[in-house]
Parts: C-alpha cells; sequence; structure tokens
C-alpha cells in the first residue's frame, strides 16, 4: 500500500522545546510512535547531532514502543549526518566528511570562543561537520542576542583568517580560488558555522532517497518546522513534483511567499503547534 501521507520535520520547536531542549509534550512521542505504527515515513531533519538525536528523540520513541517494519529516517547537522531509525534505535550512522570543517579552524574558534563567551553559551562538542555554539540554559535570550552578534563576527572574521571562503550576513570574502565555502547562521539559541553545502533541503533529499529504498512514496507530504531555512524541505518535496505544504510554527519570524500551502496552527507556536499537528494527523487516519 502506497502510504496516505509523508512526514519531514524539523527537532528544535515542533518536536522539542526550544527552551528546555528536550520533548516535554508526550502525546508528541504517542503520536510519532502512532503514526510511525500507520505505515507512515517520518524523518526528522535537524542541525542538531546525532547524540542529541539518539538520546532526547529517538530514546523516547524506543521507550513508547516502537513498532517494527517501520519507515523512520534522522537527518542530523543538516545533511551532514545521516541515519536510520528502527524499533531497535539509531542504525548505522553515515558521515559526509567533504562538507566538515577543517580542524585547525574548529580547534582555534573553540579556543577563542571559550575564552570569550562561555559565560552565554557552551560549545557543542558532539557535533561532526560543522559547529554550534548553543545559548546556556540559565542564559536569559536577551543575554544571549548580545553576545551573539560578537561570536557571529569572530567566527566570520576567523573564517577569512583562515582563507576559507565566508558569508555572513551581508558580508562575503570568497577564497584565493574565488569559492565561498562556509557560512555562519545564527538561530534564537544557537549560532552555526557551517559549510554553504548543508540546508534542509539536501536533508529533504537525503530522506526521499532512503524511503524510495523500502516501499513507494506517499504523494501528500507535510514539513513542519520554526526558522525561515525549513521551507527548503517544502521546496525539495514541490520540485519533486509532490503534492506538499508547510507547516510554520513560528510564523511571527515571517511567512515566506511558496507556491505550495502554508499552514500554521492558530496561535499555537514551536512543540504546542507541532504536538497539535501530529495530534490531527493521528486523528484523522484513524
Amino acid at each position: 500500500m502506497i502510504p496516505p501521507l509523508g512526514l519531514l520535520l524539523d527537532i528544535d520547536g515542533p518536536v522539542s522545546s526550544p527552551i528546555e531542549r528536550r520533548i516535554v509534550i508526550p502525546s508528541i512521542v504517542r503520536d510519532l510512535v502512532a503514526l510511525a505504527g500507520k505505515g507512515i515515513p517520518i524523518a526528522f531533519i535537524t542541525g542538531r547531532s546525532d547524540a542529541f538525536m539518539r538520546d532526547e528523540v529517538v530514546a523516547p520513541l524506543l521507550r513508547a514502543g516502537l513498532p517494527d517494519g517501520i519507515r523512520m529516517f534522522g537527518v542530523s547537522e543538516k545533511g551532514g549526518v545521516w541515519f536510520p531509525i528502527t524499533k531497535e534505535g539509531m542504525g548505522d550512522i553515515s558521515i559526509d566528511a567533504e562538507v566538515a570543517l577543517p580542524e585547525e579552524y574548529t580547534a582555534e574558534f573553540r579556543r577563542r570562543a571559550h575564552a570569550r563567551f562561555s559565560d552565554t553559551m557552551f560549545f557543542d562538542e558532539t557535533k561532526r561537520v560543522m559547529i554550534s555554539l548553543e545559548q546556556n540554559l540559565g542564559t536569559s535570550a536577551e543575554d544571549f542576542a548580545a553576545a551573539q552578534r560578537n561570536v557571529n563576527q569572530l567566527a566570520f572574521d576567523l573564517l577569512v583568517e583562515h582563507g576559507l571562503g565566508a558569508r555572513y550576513e551581508e558580508q562575503e570574502i570568497p577564497d584565493a580560488h574565488g569559492l565561498v565555502n562556509f557560512r555562519v547562521d545564527p538561530t534564537i539559541i544557537s549560532t552555526d558555522v557551517e559549510s554553504v553545502l548543508l540546508d534542509k533541503d539536501r536533508g529533504a533529499a537525503l530522506a526521499l532517497d532512503y524511503f524510495r529504498e523500502s516501499g513507494d512514496l506517499p504523494t501528500l507530504w507535510r514539513t513542519v518546522g520554526d526558522s525561515r531555512s525549513d521551507y527548503l524541505m517544502a521546496d525539495h518535496v514541490h520540485d519533486e513534483g509532490f503534492d506538499v505544504a508547510h507547516v510554520d510554527v513560528r510564523p511571527a519570524d515571517g511567512i515566506l511567499e511558496r507556491p505550495y500551502r502554508v499552514i500554521t496552527q492558530g496561535d499555537l507556536i514551536h512543540d504546542e503547534a507541532g504536538a497539535a499537528f501530529l495530534r490531527h494527523w493521528v486523528r484523522a487516519l484513524e
């Protein structure tokens, strides 16, 4: 049977709380398990590391009892790392080393960031191909935002010093070959330094390719996220000719104009909106 629906889900925002950095709404786990049990292909496409996915997403799903034969997939670090998910947990992890930041840059940035910004953010040591400095749990959003502006500029300037070719907002300086290889990408809880090849459309492509190996693809898809870059998941699915709509769980940042439908969950945002979306589909497919 062709599944009636396919899901591509960002993690921070629609699934896990961006404040507590974990799944706090129990129905999200229950409904993900229920949808997986109905044969719905579900991919988690995130900038988070595979370690975060294992501990904060896959572990709760396993405790809730993922059934046999599910079609579930994880993409971490925006397409730099990926893995299958089964009732036994995460499968073999694949890493695209070609998109990783040079070790010398990572080491120097870690040292400088720790010396200057450890009071507001921490260096995520679980990342494999990108860099993330994440807001400390005890740091206010205002204090983090103030420090983030400085760390963003440090990250960009250091990329330029290392001759890597860099982009940050309107600033762009190519390398000796005229290439821009890396970008500084701030979020509401982190600053990411990453290859320009990494983004949510790359994750969507990996997910669809994986699901093709296990059976027919549904014609109807929903993508869910809280940032403007999450629309890229729906862009890719739409470009492949599927019927897709994107669910924006933080529309206050601006709803983008797209050739497909953009859905919001009323006044709900973040994981409350994600929970309402999943509950709707569990009921619709009963």
